[in-house]
């Protein structure tokens, strides 16, 4: 069974590379090429415009070059993986992979660049060679010594940063998780005693970097193959190794691993026995690295050593130190401010950030991606996880800091703060639009009462509100259900002293709502008893209840049931005084831009004045998001072609938008690509209402808007927005089960905005 298990997973690991097209990169033009004027631009004659620029001013290669995000993988294949010297070409699938975690994590452009040849002084030649088309190196694969020897070289001779991850990548991450077991264990790098097996690349870089740490060096001993590293050994000896010389007597890991505090293992299976751990000190720490097969498993560890904090090189096991938390990212924040190096500070910069994410609450994303795996901050969670989307813009940001304290950024970041906010921006797709929404939710505490309290992501959302906004969480739920979800997903945060709480099985209030709800329904068919069976078991007319009576601001409900069954209960309670649910309207995010959609939800075939409300409301939504909006009404009839029920409501919106004079710009009606492309429009109306693209899209049918979202965010990996209940002067919000909980947190700040700036 394994070994057919094993043929599937090589199979499925083939099958990865060769289709749909063989390997993993492709290289995409950033410009259009579509007409005459634009290759006289990208080529003769525009382009010796911008070579003529270079020539003057070789600094502004980053402005019109893709220099400044360019890296190159550079590899000879001598120490690939765990596979040895397979070769250059043998190496490419890994130099491919690795260009391929530059661009998902950390938006950098790559080539691998795989060279035949083993000389370390030659090689170094040639990537120095390089210098021209690249804004940084990373070297990768190359064996010890020679490694050290084309990073010496390469960075002594070229003014880019130079990074040899094997190395420097490795010895980051360990001192991240070295810095959190620290804490956890209580015990300080100055006092502790570190075994350490492996004498290659990675070991050497992280011993390295546990002295800059603060790790005594005289308190630090390495073993090899050969045993203990001394004082007058001859046998695979280098001068790396020799700085880490102990004694003058030859001894084995055994003989020296009594005391240790810290295990760090870079050598391979079974180094370490059960016996040697239980001689260890107390609370000890090991990280055993070897790949596949670590030098010894968790569970061997925790035998002999219950109280012991372990890391690994693998996936399945917790505390997984992945080079990836940190290549992607000193890279980003190098290249970003023309880094002419990669220096110790900037390292340090680098682990201290990596650990400082991890010990803080885990972000839901990440929560996500990993369900199932415990992720609060001790012995199991020491650093954070590769898909935490946080880390570009923590660490990015931590190291083109510390390039400019330290001299060695040419091109300084003037705003770390706008920087960092533009880095989130690249992972949370909302971030940059819904700016100037958080900044309005922050002028007033508003109380925001969630109707599904217990939902994790409705607690993940409670929990940022309170880390990111003023806006005060009321969650409905079972206290002690909240409570061991909150200890459960690693949240800080606790019921009745984070936030506030009702319980619909128990609440002193529950006469006062029964009684309310009664009031209001009396003459629609509700009884006392009727009554007081809601205020037990509806959380959404409770969450109505409370907005209702002002003991909240506003209500966000639907991330379980039907959008509809929400709504009706909305309805009965919440639309009063001039208030009414118009419309559902959804921002898309796109990789162009946001696209708001309407309705989505609330009427089914809208009347001419429900569409036109719809289009108000819409306007003015979209100016809360600092754009200005251009609103097409979208049907199958294009400018008056046909007459069906669609067309006929288009119609009849727009001739009461007319007769209002609205100051926006609308047109309709109109085809969805009518609406979108300008060229278009212009063949089949000359002089329409609007320039370009409509950013908000208008229809006569929920069916069809529905549809129209749901395409946007499956097949174009739209990030959803929504949806935002029009007319409720923001007093109630109807999300979908969809929702996620960054989702949650953004509609809790539309919800937390004042009703002045709502409109």
């Amino acid at each position: 069974m394994d070994e057919a298990r094993n043929d599937n997973a090589r199979q499925a690991a083939l099958d990865y590379h060769e289709f749909p097209k063989p390997g993993k990169l492709e290289i995409r033009a950033t410009k259009p090429l579509a007409n005459g004027r634009d290759l006289a631009r990208a080529y003769s004659p525009g382009v010796a415009e911008a070579c003529l620029e270079i020539k003057a001013d070789p600094t502004t290669a980053s402005r019109y070059t893709s220099k400044g995000n360019l890296v190159a993988v550079v590899s000879n294949g001598t120490a690939v993986l765990g596979l040895g010297n397979i070769g250059a070409l043998a190496s490419k699938p890994v130099m491919e992979g690795k260009a391929v975690l530059f661009k998902k994590f950390a938006s950098i452009d790559c080539f691998d660049i795989e060279v035949n040849e083993p000389d370390p002084y030659k090689l170094a030649d040639i990537v120095c060679a390089l210098e021209p088309t690249f804004g940084a190196i990373n070297l990768e694969d190359i064996k010890a010594p020679d490694c050290f020897i084309v990073e010496k070289i390469c960075r002594e001779r070229m003014n880019i940063p130079v990074f040899h991850d094997d190395q420097h990548g490795t010895a980051i991450v360990v001192g991240a998780a070295a810095t959190n077991a620290m804490i956890v264990a209580g015990k300080k790098f100055s006092d502790i005693k570190v075994v350490s097996t492996g004498g290659g690349a990675a070991g050497i870089a992280c011993l390295e970097m546990l002295v800059k740490l603060g790790v005594q060096r005289r308190n630090i001993w390495l073993c090899d193959l050969e045993g203990l590293v001394y004082q007058g050994r001859e046998a695979q000896m280098t001068p790396q190794k020799e700085a880490f010389a102990q004694g003058t007597t030859p001894a084995n890991l055994a003989d020296v691993i009594g005391g240790a505090d810290l295990f760090l293992g870079l050598s391979g299976p079974g180094v370490l026995t059960p016996e040697m751990v239980a001689t260890m000190a107390p609370k000890p720490i090991i990280f055993a690295l070897a790949n596949p097969t670590p030098e010894i498993l968790p569970d061997a560890v925790r035998a002999v050593a219950p109280d012991a904090i372990m890391a690994t090189g693998r996936s399945d096991f917790p505390n997984q130190v992945n080079n990836v938390l940190c290549f992607p990212f000193i890279f980003r924040g190098a290249l970003d401010v023309g880094a002419t190096t990669i220096n110790d500070e900037m390292e340090i910069a680098c682990i201290e950030g990596i650990a400082a994410l991890a010990r803080a609450t885990t972000s839901a994303e990440a929560a996500a991606a990993y369900r199932g795996e415990t992720m609060a901050f001790g012995p199991e969670y020491l650093i954070p996880k590769p898909f935490d989307p946080r880390l570009i813009g923590v660490v990015a940001s931590a190291v083109a800091k510390a390039a400019m304290e330290t001299g060695v950024a040419a091109r300084p970041i003037a705003d770390l703060d706008t920087y960092k906010r533009k880095l989130d921006g690249s992972v949370f797709k909302s971030a940059l639009l819904m700016r100037p929404v958080f900044e309005a939710a922050r002028t007033v505490a508003r109380r925001i009462v969630f109707a599904e309290g217990e939902d994790e992501r409705v607690l993940r959302a409670a929990n940022a509100m309170l880390e990111e906004t003023t806006e005060v969480p009321i969650l409905i739920g079972r206290p002690e259900v909240i409570a061991a979800r909150c200890e459960r997903f690693g949240l800080p945060i606790r019921p009745g002293t984070d936030f506030h709480m009702v319980n619909p099985e128990n609440d002193h209030r529950y006469r006062d709502y029964w009684g309310t709800y009664h009031d209001l329904m009396a003459r629609r068919g509700v009884t006392p008893d009727t009554a007081r069976a809601v205020m037990r078991t509806n959380t959404t007319a409770i969450a109505a209840i409370m907005v209702h009576r002002g003991e909240a601001d506003s209500m966000i409900c639907g991330t379980l049931g039907q959008y509809l069954w929400h709504l009706g209960y909305v309805r009965q309670i919440l639309a009063r005084g001039g208030l009414h649910p118009v419309a559902a309207l959804s921002m898309m995010i796109l990789e162009d831009g946001p696209l708001f959609i309407a309705d989505t939800h609330v009427n089914t075939e809208p009347t001419p004045e429900q569409i036109m409300h719809t289009v108000i409301g819409a306007a003015r939504h979209v100016r809360r998001f600092g754009l200005t909006p251009k609103i097409a009404l979208c049907t199958q009839s294009q400018f008056g072609n046909m007459d069906n029920s669609n067309a006929q409501r288009m119609r009849a919106a727009l001739e009461m938008l007319d007769a209002r004079e609205p100051d926006f710009a609308y047109e309709g009606e109109m085809n969805i690509d009518a609406a979108l492309d300008q060229s278009i429009r212009d063949r089949l109306l000359p002089g329409s209402r609007y320039d370009g693209s409509a950013n908000v899209l208008v229809f006569a049918s929920s069916e069809v808007a529905s549809g129209v979202r749901n395409i946007l965010k499956v097949k174009s990996g739209g990030l959803e927005v929504g949806p935002i209940l029009m007319g409720m002067g923001n007093k109630a919000h109807v999300v979908t089960p969809a929702i996620t909980a960054r989702g949650l947190l953004n509609m809790s700040a539309i919800a937390g905005t004042p009703v002045a700036h709502y409109g």
